[in-house]
């Protein structure tokens, strides 16, 4: 317990205040297309430049249909990314006799996710003026109709983004499966996701896109870099140390059972997230095709970096390696994709792909927590790589779709800054209140003897394989 509070204590410092001419910087919009739901989202009411189509159709409520279907298109590769894409992904790295409890835990918090999102997420996340969260006004989907069109990206139906949204806010909760795999109740994991979704996704995702103070201050994050990522890693983070290490950790080999599963959901993430990226932008337009190379490049350049550090310091490249550089690549790029250009997202790759490897062996070594599949070594560490550099390379002098006016890189990177460790903060703090009440009422960990027996049958009473 010592390392969390250390770590949370140093990394929330840099939370703490944000001086007056930080505050007035921040608030100019980024000079590029602002039909992301990053931009666009946190400066609902915010006059557009002159000459920018979509925005100027967003403020007529045109329904664009190409705008709709690659919406549609991009809400569906979400799906895909999540089951089966992280399903198979974190599948493949746990035990065979675990491999159907981790699917599960992925496919039910799916489920779980999307229908609360539409009972009150979406309305808490998405509607009202509140610095930390929404309100109520469209609980149920109340006053939601086929014909209107989202308040945020008014060229596409309300019922596409909330889709869209839905599936952002529902990926998000399953990645921290991976940190306490193979050991923890079911149970335990449907409370600790409804607590940790209602308390700390829905309001992070006000906070930086539906108006509240990060996206007021000017903190970029064009897909989830703070939302999705940081949000994710820290919580699994804090459970990994809440949990306590797998039995057998460090004296027998707790090896994945099937890299070939691992290798094909790795590759359904990276197709998948040209939806998550690119449909960030909110309509068929320019920035959706720059955050689509960008989700190419920074992925390559991370999966090419991370085998080549693994070839100089283990003497081998692994195909673990090669999946997991991927998704460093991935998550660093998330915050970054619409804002960036193509030769900043490779040097962010390059970054992401070494800082992650160190993440999931040397700093992974120095917390000392059962972290099983990596979650906040690549998600966590990516994230918060991704979230700060975006600040940097978004500089037209680098590339980037430049700053607004007033702003400069110093002022950019010191909001970026702060709202990582706004995010590091809420979440943990939220995260060690959920999993706490889970283990009041039901327990977190299985018992020894059901551990050792594998949870596909002990839990579910089935099997992955008969041999």
């Amino acid at each position: 317990m010592k390392h969390l509070f250390a770590l949370l204590a140093l990394l929330g410092a840099v939370s703490l205040g944000t001086p007056a001419w930080a505050q007035e910087a921040a608030t100019e919009p980024v000079a590029v297309e602002t039909t992301s739901v990053s931009a666009e989202v946190a400066t609902p009411d915010a006059e557009a430049p002159a000459g920018e189509a979509p925005v100027a159709e967003a403020e007529a409520g045109t329904l664009d249909t190409g705008d709709t279907a690659w919406m549609l298109t991009s809400t569906m590769l979400v799906i895909l990314m999540t089951i089966p894409g992280l399903a198979l992904f974190y599948g493949g790295l746990a035990r065979s006799k675990n491999m159907l409890s981790v699917l599960l835990h992925v496919f039910i918090i799916f489920c779980l996710m999307t229908v609360l999102w539409c009972i009150y997420g979406y309305s808490l996340a998405f509607s009202g003026e509140g610095l930390f969260v929404g309100n109520l006004d469209k609980i149920f989907l109340k006053g939601i109709t086929m014909d209107g069109l989202s308040p945020n990206l008014a060229t596409i139906p309300e019922y596409v983004f909330v889709a869209f949204q839905s599936t952002l806010a529902a990926i998000t909760t399953a990645l921290i499966v991976g940190s306490f795999a193979e050991r923890i109740k079911f149970s335990a994991v449907v409370i600790f996701a409804i607590l940790w979704y209602t308390f700390s996704y829905v309001p992070m995702a006000h906070i930086v896109w539906g108006g509240g103070f990060l996206g007021a201050d000017g903190a970029l994050d064009f897909a989830g870099g703070t939302v999705v990522h940081i949000n994710a890693g820290i919580a699994g983070l804090v459970g990994a140390y809440l949990l306590g290490k797998r039995i057998g950790l460090g004296r027998e080999a707790l090896t994945p059972h099937s890299l070939t599963l691992t290798m094909v959901g790795a590759a359904l993430l990276w197709v998948g997230w040209f939806g998550f990226n690119a449909g960030s932008a909110g309509a068929a337009n320019g920035q959706a095709g720059l955050a689509f190379v960008n989700t190419i490049l920074a992925t390559a350049a991370a999966t090419l970096t991370w085998i080549t550090g693994e070839a100089i310091f283990k003497g081998k490249p692994s195909s673990l390696g090669a999946a997991s550089g991927a998704v460093a690549g991935l998550v660093a790029v998330t915050p970054a994709a619409g804002f960036i250009g193509p030769m900043g997202s490779i040097i962010l790759g390059v970054i992401a792909g070494f800082v992650c490897l160190w993440g999931v062996n040397g700093l992974k070594k120095i917390l000392g927590a059962d972290d099983a599949f990596d979650v906040f070594g690549v998600h966590g560490v990516g994230g918060i790589v991704g979230a700060i550099l975006t600040g940097v390379f978004a500089a037209t002098e680098l590339g980037g779709q430049g700053y607004g006016e007033g702003v400069t890189m110093a002022s950019q990177v010191f909001v970026q800054v702060k709202s990582v460790g706004v995010t590091i903060v809420w979440s943990g703090v939220v995260a060690f209140i959920a999993y706490k009440i889970a283990d009041l009422f039901v327990g977190l960990r299985v018992p020894e003897e059901e551990e050792r027996e594998g949870l596909d049958i002990t839990t579910h009473g089935e099997t992955a394989y008969h041999f």
